[in-house]
């Protein structure tokens, strides 16, 4: 096992001049979109490497590797209570089913500057929130002995434009899924709480971990955020990068419970009912992370940090 390097946080927070100094250096590359922009060539390796080496430090566990598209069912989005828990992180797709004389009036309309969205009509799909979520359906009906473990990388889609950079609309996730009896669920997420906090400090990073929940919509919501703390059934590990005192979340470890298996009808190999967990890496969050800690310049990061990244 390699050492734990003694981390040297950042002593000044300015997200603007954190963007400024990334673009200067070709790590990102500014869009007119929020929350939108490119990502350079020693950006991409970085993160490459990161999840390389989170692979390396899960293949004795043995996880499943999955692929699928950033899109989801739209009929999914509703049955899993999205749009009433979380609607200003959605992103739906729409496209053109209109006739040739639509087709003309959508065209001028574009040309002459004016409004044009009325004439699309909601698609099938939505853009995925979460890596983990196409992987659910999966699972339906009884599960084998011991449950299943499998792992997924994708690019996710939350609606939260913004120009401070660990900010992004448009990310990857890289995510593990763990669906069996609710001790063994259960006990798998703290477990890989602690290997994740283990992992990145061994990369040099100020972790700090703490309950967490995720931002549901409303009043309502507001009560379901506290059920969740007190409940701990969301954790987030966390590095100062455009804030000390409000630091990153990098990494997070969720327990659904029957959340997900009483919708898609999973049950473990003798009918009992099953749970499910998750634990996802921010790959662009753990990347701008290593960064920001370590300086812009990777050939200049500690001997050991590089070691586990280029092996």
């Amino acid at each position: 096992m390699s050492p734990r390097v003694t981390a040297m946080p950042p002593t000044h927070y300015d997200p603007a001049l954190f963007h400024a100094e990334l673009v200067e250096a070709g790590l990102i590359l500014p869009t007119t979109v929020k929350g939108g922009y490119g990502r350079g060539a020693v950006f991409e390796d970085i993160l490459e490497r990161f999840d390389a080496l989170v692979m390396r430090e899960a293949a004795d566990d043995g996880a499943e590797p999955l692929t699928f598209p950033p899109i989801v069912a739209r009929q999914m989005i509703e049955q899993l209570g999205y749009l009433d828990n979380f609607p200003q992180l959605a992103g739906s797709v729409h496209s053109f089913f209109g006739n040739e004389l639509q087709a003309r009036e959508l065209s001028e309309r574009v040309k002459n500057g004016e409004r044009w969205e009325d004439l699309l009509d909601i698609t099938e799909v939505m853009l995925l929130p979460a890596a983990c979520y196409p992987v659910y359906p999966v699972f339906s009906g009884l599960l084998p002995q011991g449950g299943r473990l499998v792992t997924v990388k994708n690019w996710c889609y939350r609606h939260e434009p913004s120009d401070e950079p660990t900010r992004l609309q448009s990310f990857r996730m890289r995510e593990f899924i763990r669906v069996g009896a609710p001790d063994a669920v259960e006990a798998w997420r703290d477990g890989w709480r602690d290997r994740a906090m283990a992992l990145l400090q061994r990369l040099g990073l100020p972790v700090v971990t703490d309950v967490a929940n995720d931002p549901f919509f409303g009043r309502a919501g507001r009560m379901m955020a506290t059920s969740q703390r007190e409940q701990r059934l969301k954790f987030e590990i966390m590095v100062p990068v455009i804030s000390e005192q409000n630091p990153t979340a990098i990494c997070s470890f969720n327990w659904h419970q029957e959340h997900f298996t009483g919708k898609f009808g999973i049950r473990q190999a003798g009918g009992e009912v099953a749970h499910t967990a998750c634990l996802g890496f921010g790959l662009e969050r753990c990347t701008l992370a290593l960064l920001k800690t370590h300086g812009l310049r990777p050939e200049a990061w500690p001997a050991e940090v590089r070691a586990l990244l280029w092996p």
